[in-house]
């Protein structure tokens, strides 16, 4: 069980695979219907080509969905629009800007996962424009549909009691399993880089730049065999379409300023490295480019200094002449948790435990977890380097603050897991209402073929029909 707050989510599709929304090349195609409108929601139609079409994809997909097909898709949809005629009269509209970079972010892996823009456009036999066209589409529709609901339930809280009364009345069978989960404290340093080091990454870079500018090379193939960014290497380079506050700031001055496709930018310093760029596009407040990462290489007398300081660091500790707490504040570099008195948050988009400091090993960087394994509540660790998100190299010591076991849900230890749930129970018992309601106000009409359906909403078919 996931223990954020959850709405409802009624959008049937997900950005999150090229595979989602077609049928493997294997399956068998769809075969030519005669389109007819078999739904209206509001001022909004469903095709019967609509439902065969979420058919075909739910079975090539495996999905074991209960209930008849022909019945629970149209029922899904239909919900889907009940939000879309209310954000019509509503006013309220999808973030193009998030739109776009959703979309481009799916085409990027779609493309890394078949190879290339041309095994897209076979594998789906549409042109790159008509994919992206239909992908904005529909994720444009998700995206107003989330804000809808959370236009619905906005303002929503639980009172103690509540929360309380939510918490008895759980069978205890039935209570959130907690897993064991650990809080790590941090103290970072960065070994020191000799200009030598820069100035050489530097040299590379300018060679580059000099044979792209000079037409003797291609960005994306010198970025294909050198850059080390391996999230981009692959695809020449090309980043995709972001908005500034997804960028460093430097990097992202840069490249928004860049405006002529055939030149290179300057040598852009970042945490990760340093980089040259390309424009491709700027699309409104988005811009998709190329760039090229090089890393100086640390070298061991570097790693080692750094191993000196932080022994130093630690002893201080050992000695009481420090807290853990005071030397991160006073000396770690990890610009995370320094403020926070080296203690590491848990930044995972994957984990259960996002936004708190409680960390499964897995949620931990590698190198972090295998040491903090090996650790007792309030032990600090030895010197060890480790890498970062960012890829660059660190010497650390940890120390493990807190171990907390594996438990079935309680109201002391796991207040605000279980508040959590309480409130997304009460707002998707809001939303339930609210599709309830406006089942009844707005005009449904129905093809005869489905109204013997046994739908989660009865109210689809109005008496006056």
């Amino acid at each position: 069980m996931r223990y954020k707050t959850a709405l409802i989510l009624l959008s049937l599709f997900s950005a999150g695979s090229v595979l989602a929304t077609q049928p493997k090349k294997d399956e068998p195609q769809k075969k030519n219907v005669a389109d007819e409108v078999v739904w209206m929601v509001g001022d909004e139609p469903i095709l019967l080509s609509d439902i065969e079409y979420q058919k075909l994809v739910l079975r090539s997909e495996g999905h074991n969905i209960e209930g008849d097909l022909d019945c629970v898709i149209p029922e899904r949809i239909a919900i889907q629009k009940l939000f879309l005629n209310q954000a019509k009269i509503d006013s309220v509209e999808a973030n193009e800007t998030q739109v776009n970079r959703m979309v481009e972010m799916w085409i990027q892996n779609a493309i890394s996962q078949l190879g290339s823009k041309e095994k897209l456009e076979e594998y789906f036999n549409k042109k790159l424009s008509q994919i992206r066209e239909e992908q904005a589409a529909q994720m444009r529709n998700e995206e107003i549909v989330r804000a809808m609901q959370q236009k619905i339930a906005q303002g929503v809280q639980v009172s103690p009691s509540e929360i309380s009364s939510f918490y008895k009345g759980i069978p205890q069978d039935s209570l959130p399993f907690i897993p064991k989960t650990i809080e790590v404290q941090i103290i970072a340093l960065q070994p020191q880089i000799p200009l030598t080091e820069i100035d050489r990454v530097k040299g590379i870079l300018r060679g580059y730049a000099d044979d792209i500018n000079e037409g003797k090379r291609e960005f994306s193939t010198i970025a294909r065999l050198y850059s080390e960014d391996k999230r981009t290497a692959l695809q020449g380079g090309e980043y995709g379409f972001v908005g500034k506050v997804s960028l460093d700031p430097t990097f992202a001055a840069a490249v928004f300023n860049l405006s002529d496709k055939a030149r290179v930018s300057p040598i852009i310093k970042t945490d990760e490295g340093y980089h040259i760029a390309q424009l491709i596009e700027k699309r409104g407040d988005l811009v998709n480019f190329r760039h090229i990462l090089v890393r100086p290489v640390v070298d061991e007398a570097a790693i080692a200094s750094a191993t000196h300081r932080i022994d130093s660091i630690a002893k201080l500790i050992s000695e009481d002449r420090l807290t853990f707490e005071q030397a991160a504040e006073l000396y770690s570099e990890d610009k995370d948790t320094f403020n926070n008195g080296g203690l590491m948050i848990n930044t995972s988009n994957e984990s259960d435990f996002s936004g708190s400091s409680n960390f499964r090993y897995e949620d931990l960087p590698q190198d972090v977890a295998k040491v903090a394994y090996e650790l007792k509540v309030g032990e600090v660790s030895k010197p060890f380097t480790m890498r970062t998100a960012k890829g660059l190299e660190q010497v650390a010591i940890i120390r493990l603050k807190d171990v907390h076991n594996e438990h079935m849900a309680n109201m002391n230890t796991d207040f605000r897991t279980i508040k959590e749930l309480a409130l997304s129970k009460k707002r998707s018992k809001i939303i339930d209402e609210w599709i309830r309601k406006k089942q009844k106000e707005t005009h449904i009409h129905i093809n005869d073929s489905y109204r013997n359906c046994a739908f989660q909403y009865p109210g689809w078919v109005h008496e006056e029909e």
